[in-house]
C-alpha cells in the first residue's frame, strides 16, 4: 500500500485529482485535493476536494446529494497525480451533467473510440426515435418475442461455434448475442451498471465462500 506521505503536493499543498467512474471508466471530473481533503476523503469513503474558487474543503454532494462513494485511489509514477475510481449517486458536473468533459476538441476521422456503454445508448436511441432501415429499430418494433427468439437463436450459433472448436466463428456469435441481448436490457429497462453491480455482489459472495472455506481447511 502507498503511503501518502510520499504523494508530492504542489506548493500551494495541492494536487490534481482525476475523478472516473468505476463501471463506464468515463472520466467524470478534475478536482484538486490537499493533504486534509485526501484524509477526508480516505476517511469518509467519498470524495473531498479543495475548492480554488472557495479556498475551502468542498465534500461532494454535501449540499446537491450527488455523493461519490469511492472504490480506489491510485497515483502515477511520480506520485503527483491522482486518479479517483468511484461509484457516482448522481452527476459529476455542476451544469447537470453526468461528466464534465462533454465538449469535443478533436476527433480522429480514421480511429473511433468504442464502448459497450456507447453501443448501448445507440441502441435506446433506435427505440425512442425510430429510424427506417434499422434492424435494430425492427426488433423493436417487433417486440420482445421477437427479441427473446433472436436471443435464443444466437445463443444456439454460440453453442454450435464453441463445440466445432471455430475459435473465430465463436466470437462472431458471441458479438451477435451480446447485441441482442443489449437489445433485451433496453427493452426490459436493465442498464450495464445494473449488471455490473449484480456481478460485483456475486464477486463479493464468492471472496467470502473462499476466505471461509480456506478458514475451515486450516481448522
Amino acid at each position: 500500500m502507498f503511503d501518502i506521505d510520499n504523494l508530492k503536493f504542489d506548493e500551494k499543498g495541492l494536487i490534481p485529482a482525476i475523478v472516473v467512474d468505476s463501471v463506464s471508466k468515463k472520466v467524470l471530473t478534475l478536482a484538486y485535493m490537499n493533504r486534509e481533503s485526501l484524509r477526508i476523503s480516505i476517511e469518509k469513503g467519498l470524495t473531498c476536494f479543495w475548492s480554488r474558487s472557495r479556498q475551502g474543503l468542498w465534500l461532494k454532494g454535501e449540499t446537491s446529494g450527488n455523493y461519490q462513494h469511492i472504490v480506489s485511489i491510485t497515483t502515477d509514477c511520480d506520485a503527483d497525480a491522482l486518479v479517483v475510481t468511484v461509484e457516482p449517486e448522481g452527476p459529476a458536473c455542476h451544469k447537470g451533467a453526468f461528466s464534465c468533459f462533454n465538449d469535443t476538441v478533436y476527433e480522429s476521422d480514421s480511429l473511433s473510440e468504442f464502448s459497450l456503454e456507447g453501443l448501448l445508448e445507440l441502441i435506446r436511441d433506435r427505440k425512442t426515435e425510430k429510424k427506417e432501415g434499422s434492424y435494430t429499430t425492427y426488433l423493436f418494433e417487433k417486440g420482445l418475442d421477437k427479441i427473446l427468439k433472436k436471443v435464443g437463436e444466437e445463443s444456439t450459433e454460440v453453442i454450435i461455434a464453441a463445440k466445432d472448436n471455430d475459435k473465430k466463428e465463436t466470437i462472431y456469435e458471441i458479438a451477435d448475442l451480446t447485441y441482442h441481448i443489449m437489445v433485451l436490457m433496453v427493452e426490459a429497462g436493465i442498464s450495464i451498471e445494473d449488471i455490473h453491480k449484480e456481478l460485483a455482489s456475486r464477486h463479493v459472495i464468492d471472496k467470502k465462500i473462499k476466505q471461509e472455506k480456506m478458514a475451515s481447511d486450516s481448522d
